[in-house]
């Protein structure tokens, strides 16, 4: 089935919590801090992508969410980062807003991309707030939120040739014989209730 519109929700990584810790081993029994920050939380990235023809491998799942940043550890060990999220669209999908139904960003040719909800912050540990008068801060930041954003996702069709009959007249047939579309074909009308693409190289 061709898919042109879709709707998604999608919602970056949190960023992982700063530590609170301090140096503790057996001759030093006065350590300073040493709680490493947070990992960065990983965005999602929507991507243009030759060979990708339509939204429908995308059209099952609503919300797509990328991985948080782990929170940061003693020894001064930082969190690690999360993954980011990348959903492959075909050449000329444009992204808006579902909410103010405004136009984000027209992807028009492979490998334009976007980032469409960017990770939050890995949090500062205490390791941060050592200063001359403060040898022992136990103050820590925790990481920064994730974003969450609604989005369309709209392809632009624009197709050199359209095949147009009356019912039964043989169009999916003529369509799988000519490309490697696989339209629904059978003796009865109106089988094909979807539009159908193919591409044919001549």
């Amino acid at each position: 089935m061709f898919v042109d519109r879709i709707t998604i929700e999608v919602t970056s990584g949190k960023g992982g919590d700063g530590c609170l810790s301090f140096r503790r081993e057996k001759y030093v029994p006065r350590g300073g801090p040493d709680g490493g920050d947070g990992g960065d939380g990983g965005s999602v990235i929507i991507r243009a992508v030759e060979g990708v023809d339509n939204l429908a491998p995308l059209a099952h799942r609503k919300h797509w969410r990328a991985e948080r940043g782990a929170h940061g550890e003693g020894s001064d060990r930082q969190g690690r980062k999360g993954k980011d999220l990348t959903i492959d669209v075909p050449p000329g999908t444009v992204v808006k807003d579902a909410e103010a139904q405004y136009v984000i960003k027209d992807l028009t040719t492979a490998g334009d991309s976007l980032v469409a909800a960017r990770g939050g912050r890995g949090g500062k540990g205490n390791a941060h707030f050592k200063s001359a008068t403060n040898r022992a801060p136990r103050e820590f930041t925790p990481g920064g939120a994730a974003e969450s954003s609604k989005l369309i996702l709209e392809l632009k069709v624009i197709a050199d040739v359209g095949l147009i009959g009356k019912p039964n007249a043989g169009k999916s047939t003529m369509l799988s014989r000519l490309s490697h579309a696989r339209p629904q074909i059978a003796d009865y009308p109106f089988t094909t209730k979807h539009p159908n693409l193919g591409r044919v190289e001549v």
